[in-house]
């Protein structure tokens, strides 16, 4: 998309008396070989009785040649140049076989046609000294010429000088400054003593402010920026002449718009002429001003048009308040590296040394935006086939009611900087917890790894190789068994606590029992996870299936009991329970951390118990700890965070916002949070077209408890919803990715099955109008046409995986995933599509949508797949909104217009 801008030049010259002025010559046209698209121009001269001839000179730049036949007291030249700001790549070019590497000799014609660029006409020591020092060996011209330009910029500091005429390269070399015209004539005699044809450039410089601040190096401009500006252009056969500006070390692209181009800088100059002996005030201006700006990804909204959103988002805010609605939102977009788009860990794979650093250093970021006495953990989460491992989640959690879970956080170790916790610490931290959970520290075992199944692995091995250089295929293996037996086999690994909460009729509290084995030693089960995920439960005591402590899940509409961890801190009058029990907590050291893996706890107040003794622990052996293994039960009383990966992506399960002020200010954070971790939203295919992260944007809408979910207290506001994604195709794929159709990760309903259709609508009719105290009925209805080809829930466009699950309480939640959504590139755009569920919703909460479904046939994707029906499609959802009320605007939208269907060519 194509900034235009209008550059408004005017010098005015006032003399304090009349006087003759002598014919003056003006070069302040954009020369015929300017790249930069030119849609208009005019000069304008004052006083008005003048002659002017347009002219183009022996070098083929335009200029003016201006005569006054009577005397004046004021002259006054005002330019004006509107032009479009493509972007042009200045490297984009051919070279010719002969050009390709520097030093390289012209042919005889081209010497010939360069004669006049070849002249040399200083030869002074320094610039001698200067050139002596230039390493002549075979270099790609390419290479060259950037780091010729880059070492003059370097080594010339700039400075404006409004002195007239231009410095020698002796002045400038030994002052080590200079204007832009001084730069520019140096790097043209260098580059002549270097046996290349150069000219010198006088034109129009052109910054315009970035939409985004840069990462790495200068920003550019606060405000848009123009001048008169000098630099040089360089003739490299095939390429042409190649503009390269030493003030910048840049070479020279659309904000270069060369005005005049000639051997010498006299020929040069802007302006040239004379007049009778006066005094003079001089005035100028330069300035440079957008007129139009197509919305884009990096600027997808101008503050007007971005009031109107905000102030319709507050808006929809007052409708779904008024009829209690208990309306969240939450999301899951993804992010890729920005240094690195080519390996697999940011293309196919899961998992990749760099994904779990940028993770985790976005974790510690996300925890100071968005958290207040926070504790940070370190888990694992969903194992696929094929994978060795489970895939880490890292997670925040923290409470809503802005009490700590975690008071100190310097208690908390940074995984990401050394550590240097010694191994003893390991055995003190254990017994000290043991005792502040009320336990008897005789139960606590120490682990080790497996002696028998690794000296059978190195018995194994293929008699001329090592340990530390085992061949072994497996890479995981291979840095297990060099990583054990580094170590060595006799070491501790770490300590555990048999540990759970019993509450029933006969005792209250945390309980510890004996764990023992048959080879007496408690040896861990060979692996790469933590050792709480690794211990050998199969090999403690056997018990009777009716005396086996059972954990359950929280019923997510059960009554919430207080947070008061006083009477949760307490061990149990006998330490010693009469069943054992499978539940253990564990105290490793790894890297020189001391990780603490907490077991499964069913109520949230005792997990919060739980962490205040690690943490008095901590605080009293000032042992900064770090948390893994279970996560606290959900509970509404809790925000959570997670950071996960996924194949060619970061995923973060972001908190819900509870309104539209909270939404955006999650939104926004999260994306410029993310972006200073150097992870990006978008990436660029091999052919250059732009693209999202590969990854979704997935929409989640329930309510901070499951008991309050708008679609479990109206089943027919999901059915609306189903109906109307259905009868506008736009929504499907207006905002998804390019993966798209029946086995896609978010399939229509209406792909797929043909016959999904006629007993959908036959289900949707059985979802009754108004509240009803049957929260599993919508659910009951609907799961079974919410699938895809294998009737998997989870890969539907509207996923009910949590929305009323008859399989587990995890599964209850009230919570329906919409998965279509592709993780648009800039945060406005992310927030106007959640705008846009909003609006839907409290529409269809005060009327629902009864239209029948449509059966599209071949049409869905032979119409609605090109531009111009999705956008009418949209056109007609846009006014559907008007009407109930909602102000939206169709070009709200044109920024996903142009990342879905951009634009290529003229």
């Amino acid at each position: 998309m194509t900034i235009r801008v209008a550059i408004h030049h005017k010098t005015t010259y006032r003399f304090d008396r009349l006087v003759e002025i002598a014919p003056h010559v003006v070069r302040l046209r954009p020369a015929p070989h300017c790249r930069t698209p030119i849609q208009s121009y005019s000069l304008k001269i004052a006083p008005a009785e003048h002659f002017i001839n347009w002219q183009q000179d022996s070098f083929s730049n335009h200029l003016a040649r201006l005569v006054f036949p009577e005397r004046a007291s004021e002259l006054s030249l005002d330019v004006e140049v509107i032009a479009d700001m493509t972007v042009i790549n200045p490297f984009d070019f051919f070279l010719e076989e002969s050009a390709e590497h520097y030093p390289f000799k012209y042919d005889k014609q081209s010497k010939r046609d360069l004669a006049p660029y070849l002249v040399i006409s200083e030869k002074g020591p320094k610039l001698q000294a200067w050139i002596k020092n230039v390493d002549r060996s075979k270099t790609p011209i390419v290479n060259f010429l950037v780091g010729l330009n880059a070492e003059l910029q370097k080594q010339i500091g700039y400075l404006i000088r409004i002195e007239p005429g231009v410095q020698s390269c002796e002045e400038t070399l030994e002052k080590g400054t200079g204007s832009c015209r001084d730069s520019a004539w140096l790097l043209v005699q260098i580059l002549r003593h270097l046996g290349l044809a150069a000219r010198f450039v006088s034109g129009y410089l052109v910054q315009l402010t970035a939409d985004v601040k840069a990462l790495d190096g200068p920003s550019g401009p606060e405000a848009d920026f123009t001048d008169l500006h000098a630099w040089a252009e360089v003739y490299v056969p095939g390429a042409g002449w190649l503009g390269l500006d030493p003030t910048s070390g840049l070479f020279a692209a659309e904000g270069h718009i060369p005005l005049a181009c000639t051997p010498d800088p006299v020929s040069a100059a802007p302006v040239t002429g004379a007049t009778g002996v006066c005094k003079v005030e001089f005035e100028y201006e330069n300035k440079v001003t957008r007129i139009h700006e197509d919305p884009r990804v990096t600027k997808p909204f101008n503050a007007s048009q971005w009031k109107h959103v905000d102030a319709l988002g507050r808006k929809v805010d007052r409708e779904l308040k008024k009829h209690k609605v208990n309306l969240t939102m939450g999301g899951e977009p993804t992010f890729v590296s920005i240094d690195d788009m080519e390996s697999a860990q940011w293309n196919t794979a899961a998992l990749g040394e760099d994904k779990r650093r940028l993770a985790g250093t976005l974790l510690q970021a996300l925890k100071k935006k968005f958290t207040r006495g926070a504790v940070t953990h370190f888990g694992q989460g969903k194992w696929y086939p094929g994978e060795q491992v489970p895939r880490w989640a890292l997670g925040l959690f923290w409470r809503v009611d802005k009490e700590p879970l975690w008071r100190n956080a310097q208690l908390l170790a940074d995984e990401t900087k050394p550590g240097k916790t010694p191994d003893r610490i390991a055995s003190q931290f254990m017994q000290t917890l043991a005792g502040n959970l009320g336990v008897r520290a005789g139960h606590i075992v120490p682990a080790y790894e497996d002696r028998l199944h690794y000296l059978d692995v190195e018995g194994s091995l293929p008699a001329n190789v090592e340990i530390e250089d085992n061949k072994l295929q497996d890479p995981l293996e291979r840095k297990r068994l060099q990583k054990v037996f580094a170590q060595g086999l006799d070491k501790v690994v770490g300590y555990t606590l048999p540990l759970a909460w019993l509450d029933d009729r006969r005792r209250k509290g945390w309980y510890s029992c004996d764990w023992y084995f048959r080879r007496e030693v408690m040896y861990l089960i060979p692996g790469d996870s933590p050792m709480g995920f690794r211990l050998p439960l199969n090999s403690i005591p056997w018990t009777p299936p009716e005396k086996k402590h059972r954990q359950f899940e929280k019923d997510p509409f059960a009554e919430e009991e207080p947070l008061d961890t006083s009477a949760a801190q307490q061990g149990g009058e006998e330490d010693e329970a009469d069943s054992i029990f499978h539940t253990a907590l564990c105290v490793e050291i790894r890297n020189g951390h001391l990780y603490v893996f907490l077991p499964p706890v069913e109520r949230l107040v005792h997990y919060v118990a739980l962490l205040q003794a690690v943490e008095d622990t901590a605080a009293a052996l000032k042992t900064p700890v770090i948390l893994e293994g279970y996560e606290p039960p959900r509970d509404s009383r809790l925000r959570k965070l997670m950071i996960t990966p996924d194949p060619g992506v970061i995923e973060v399960n972001i908190h819900p916002g509870h309104d539209w002020k909270e939404l955006t200010y999650i939104t926004e954070n999260l994306y410029e949070t993310a972006r200073q971790c150097r992870l990006g939203t978008e990436k660029f295919m091999i052919d250059g077209k732009h693209t999202g992260t590969g990854g979704g944007n997935h929409v989640t809408m329930g309510a901070a408890r499951a008991e309050d979910s708008p679609f479990l207290r109206r089943p027919d506001l999901l059915g609306s919803l189903i109906r109307y994604w259905q009868n506008h195709p736009c929504l499907s794929y207006l905002f998804s990715g390019q993966f798209i159709g029946p086995t896609s990760q978010a399939p229509r309903v209406d792909e797929a099955r043909d016959d999904n259709l006629y007993e959908l609508e036959i289900a949707l009719q059985q979802l009754s109008e108004g509240e009803t105290r049957q929260p599993w009925l919508v659910d009951r209805i609907l799961r079974n046409f919410l699938v895809d080809l294998t009737g998997n829930t989870h890969r539907a466009e509207f996923c009910v995986d949590k929305l009323y699950s008859p399989d587990s309480a995890s599964g209850r939640l009230g919570l329906v995933e919409f998965r279509n959504f592709e993780m648009p590139p800039h945060w406005q755009m992310s927030a106007l599509q959640m705008l846009l569920l909003r609006s839907l919703v409290a529409h269809f909460w005060q009327h629902p949508y009864h239209k029948p479904l449509i059966n599209w046939g071949t049409e869905l994707h032979d119409r609605f797949l090109l531009p111009h029906f999705t956008w009418q499609d949209l056109g007609w959802v846009v006014d559907d909104l008007r009407s109930a009320g909602y102000p939206f605007e169709l070009e709200w939208f044109a920024p996903f217009q142009e990342f879905r269907f951009p634009h290529y060519g003229t």
